[in-house]
């Protein structure tokens, strides 16, 4: 049977993102205009987009359905 390699996260999943959408946006810095360059800053926005929902979710303010 196949065990699976389990490790621990050292940054949380926000940090994660964080950081992935900071390095998108400086190689993007490096390319001229273009199609590579805009699909390089659309995969920052969604690591954006999902580090500020994945913190709406985690945020205790948040009530479960009654």
């Amino acid at each position: 049977m196949f065990k699976r390699r389990r490790f621990r996260q050292t940054h949380s999943l926000v940090e994660r993102l964080l950081a992935e959408a900071k390095s998108l946006r400086e190689e993007a810095r490096a390319l001229p205009i273009g199609l590579a360059k805009e699909r390089l800053l659309q995969k920052a926005r969604q690591a954006d987009t999902a580090a500020y929902l994945s913190e709406w979710l985690s945020s205790p303010g948040l009530l479960p359905p009654e």
